[in-house]
């Protein structure tokens, strides 16, 4: 047998026993580039290396199969770099403010290590904290949100269980808040997002309209035990990318046009999961993409300062003209 196949089968049996619901034939052939034949074979030989493979019930037409044999265990090998990623994540969402996430990825990486050998747990450890020192996050200027304990692990069981949730919510920061107290809301949560700002993605209850709602605003969150149907359209890949960032609004057609002196640079960014790149005859670039957020797309593109032009929307080029004259007056005061 090649080399190479021998990988794939490894790799194949490692993806069909970390999957609860299974995989199919065709996830298989989007996985390893092959052919349906191929697929097959692949199956195949791994029900054959590690014994039999189950079916998986999930509902679909298409059959979902699952490697449960014990097996594998000794093949799966965990490195340093896989560790010290596990540990850099863990510290992101700590300096964001999401204590309960990173406590989450810091358990997990506890009991990861639990499971490897101690020849292997001793031989890896230097390297681990090796990487750790070398490698390191900078830290974001600006406002770190603060959550109440046990906020996250509700709203998930929210999520999970589909029951709505009640919690004071308070106001803007800009509104008085002598004048505008907390209001309790009741969400029909169905999903969470992660950026700048954590949200919970749910309408009102008894609305059918989907608003964001800034957890760091949140207090007082509790379970109702009122069960809610979801909307069966929802897909949070989606709607997360109407938006430029977190903040969603109508979405309009964007294209930016850079420089030829950024041109290396926005080839190796992305600003939209959606985006087009175009180099233009000049060795400028334009990128186009659809997408809601006009404020914090000027944010972003402020700090690229002249290499930038908003061809459209105008209202993006508007904005963008007005948030460089505030800031040049603001910088010549200051100076």
């Amino acid at each position: 047998m090649p080399y190479d196949r021998a990988v794939d089968i490894v790799r194949l049996a490692i993806g069909l026993q970390a999957s609860w619901r299974g995989l199919t034939l065709d996830d298989i052939q989007s996985e390893f580039e092959v052919s349906r034949r191929t697929a097959e074979r692949l199956r195949d030989a791994v029900e054959d290396a590690f014994g039999p493979l189950a079916m998986v019930d999930t509902g679909e037409a298409r059959r979902h199969w699952r490697l449960r044999a014990p097996k594998l265990r000794d093949l799966v090998s965990l490195s340093a770099e896989e560790l010290a990623e596990l540990t850099a994540a863990a510290d992101a969402l700590d300096r964001a403010g999401l204590e309960e996430r990173a406590a989450m990825l810091h358990g997990l990486d506890d009991k990861l290590r639990a499971l490897l050998e101690a020849e292997a747990r001793s031989g890896i450890e230097p390297d681990v904290q090796a990487l750790t020192e070398a490698e390191g996050l900078a830290m974001r200027p600006g406002p770190r949100p603060r959550l109440d304990d046990g906020l996250l692990a509700l709203l998930r069981e929210a999520i999970t269980v589909r029951h709505v949730v009640a919690f004071d919510y308070a106001p803007r920061a800009t509104a008085p808040r002598a004048t505008a107290p907390p209001t309790r809301r009741r969400v029909e949560p169905h999903g969470l997002i992660y950026g700048n700002r954590a949200f919970l993605i749910g309408p009102a209850a008894g609305e059918t309209h989907l608003r964001l709602w800034r957890l760091a605003r949140m207090s007082a969150a509790e379970l109702t035990g009122n069960a809610f149907e979801r909307d069966p359209a929802f897909d949070l890949d989606r709607f997360s990318r109407r938006s430029f960032g977190t903040f969603q609004e109508e979405p309009v057609a964007v294209a930016l046009r850079f420089s030829a002196g950024v041109a290396e640079d926005v080839a190796e960014f992305v600003f939209h999961p959606d985006q087009t790149v175009e180099p233009n005859a000049d060795g400028s670039t334009t990128v186009r993409f659809t997408a809601g957020g006009v404020e914090e797309m000027c944010w972003h593109l402020v700090t690229w300062g002249t290499a930038v032009t908003v061809e459209q929307p105008a209202r993006l080029r508007r904005r963008l003209h007005e948030m460089c004259a505030t800031l040049a007056s603001h910088h010549g005061a200051a100076s």
